[in-house]
């Protein structure tokens, strides 16, 4: 895959389907890479070209150490956006990615079409728990957040009816550079939203998981009513919604996108 040199750091990314088609981005969440969005991306590439990477911090990209913050994440994607000359695109964020998504959609409105937002939140407080994750993977590495993954990222049902798919999160997780994550719990940690998100206009879906305990349907439903006029669909699964239910997510994203 190429990779492009934004902000003086190098971004791993791909970019896949027909070119005269419209463009969405796929933004990650935190400890993951861009083929956590697999399934998903291979159904849309058939009708919209699809840009996925890996956030300074993940997967293939540079993992620059100190605290991340939703600007610097923000302004890779910019940065990203411009390198590859895409003027205006529909994003698609995922957990910290819908974060960084709702940043520029309030400090670069005229780059979007449409916003999507999958299994986030305005604000995940306190700041001090984010600052205990990152001590434990300083102290331990990703095994620290194994339970996590377990208990907050996947529904029950999704761990106990497909050890394939579980087992492959967890290795990809498990494998996120530890400085990453742990820039990565700053920029979390530093952000609220809330009084901000009532200036987004570009036209929202909000997806939440219905046992996601994450980002809760709550969460995402006090996104939608601050959004104006914001759509909120909330599916059955956990956090992950573009893995647990990636058809369902796909029919939403496409609904949204041909309105």
């Amino acid at each position: 895959m190429p990779f492009a040199i934004v902000n003086k750091q190098k971004l791993n990314y791909r970019l896949d389907g027909p070119l005269d088609k419209p463009v969405i981005v796929l933004v990650n969440s935190i400890a993951t890479d861009l083929s956590v969005w697999d399934a998903v991306a291979g159904d849309l590439s058939t009708s919209f070209r699809v840009l996925r990477f890996d956030a300074r911090g993940q997967g293939q990209s540079a993992v620059p150490e100190g605290a991340y913050s939703l600007a610097l994440l923000g302004q890779d994607l910019i940065g990203l956006l411009d390198e590859l000359k895409l003027e205006s695109v529909n994003l698609c964020g995922l957990s910290l990615g819908a974060m960084v998504s709702m940043w520029i959609a309030l400090h670069y409105p005229n780059r979007l079409e449409k916003l999507i937002l999958c299994n986030t939140a305005a604000y995940v407080g306190p700041p001090e728990s984010w600052d205990m994750r990152a001590t434990a993977v300083r102290e331990k590495g990703m095994v620290a957040i194994r339970p996590a993954i377990l208990e907050r990222w996947l529904s029950a049902s999704f761990v106990a009816n497909n050890a394939i798919a579980t087992d492959r999160i967890l290795r990809m997780s498990l494998g996120s550079p530890p400085d990453g994550y742990i820039g990565s719990c700053a920029a979390i940690r530093d952000m609220d939203l809330r009084n901000e998100i009532h200036s987004i206009k570009a036209p929202t879906l909000v997806i939440s998981g219905a046992e996601d305990t994450a980002t809760t349907p709550a969460d995402a439903q006090y996104i939608a009513e601050n959004i104006p006029s914001a759509l909120h669909k909330k599916l059955p699964g956990g956090h992950l919604s573009n893995v647990e239910q990636s058809s369902q997510i796909v029919t939403e994203i496409r609904t949204f996108l041909a309105v």
